[in-house]
């Protein structure tokens, strides 16, 4: 589905808020995004494509999942959290992993220790508070993953933070998303 289908529908703004503006369940309506950024910056979209399809070379597609899930949690990007979260539920993912994945450290024992290591980096790379990925944390990923593969790791997370910071600026509309088949 692309961006174009996945905003059908929209709001007015105004209402959203609003009590009494809601749908046949009782739910308050869609927002309307901002704009359509890959629609208006095509050149840049079709960059992120291939960037993204970069990053998932040499990494297993049960790790980007949560790599990419993580990463929508800790950035709020609710279009991102809703597409990767379908993905991974169709490549067969449970959703008990994805429900406990943003508690993963009280929940360690669904994950491996390379995911574990993973999820942490995504963490540190997301979460710049200190101006750098603490030297602890990227010492346990490189003792899980191979330098090919850690660099590949670092481009996936820092692509998904990218498409994250695309989804909420523009204010994308989560639900409409459907994984190919």
């Amino acid at each position: 589905m692309n961006t174009n289908e996945a905003h059908a529908n929209h709001a007015d703004p105004h209402e959203i808020d609003e009590p009494g503006n809601q749908d046949g369940n009782g739910r308050l309506p869609e927002h309307v995004p901002r704009l359509d950024w890959a629609e208006l910056a095509p050149e840049a979209f079709k960059a992120m494509v291939r960037l993204d399809t970069a990053a998932k070379r040499g990494l297993a597609p049960v790790l980007l999942h949560l790599v990419k899930i993580r990463a929508s949690q800790i950035n709020r990007c609710a279009f991102c959290l809703d597409m990767h979260s379908k993905d991974a539920l169709a490549a067969g993912e449970s959703a008990q992993r994805i429900l406990q994945l943003d508690a993963w450290r009280e929940s360690r024992h669904f994950y491996t220790a390379k995911e574990v290591a993973a999820i942490e980096l995504t963490e540190a790379i997301t979460v710049l508070t200190d101006g750098f990925v603490p030297d602890e944390v990227y010492a346990r990923a490189a003792a899980e993953f191979g330098e090919s593969e850690l660099a590949g790791l670092i481009v996936a997370i820092t692509t998904i933070n990218a498409w994250n910071r695309f989804g909420v600026s523009a204010r994308l509309v989560p639900g409409h998303y459907t994984p190919a088949t």
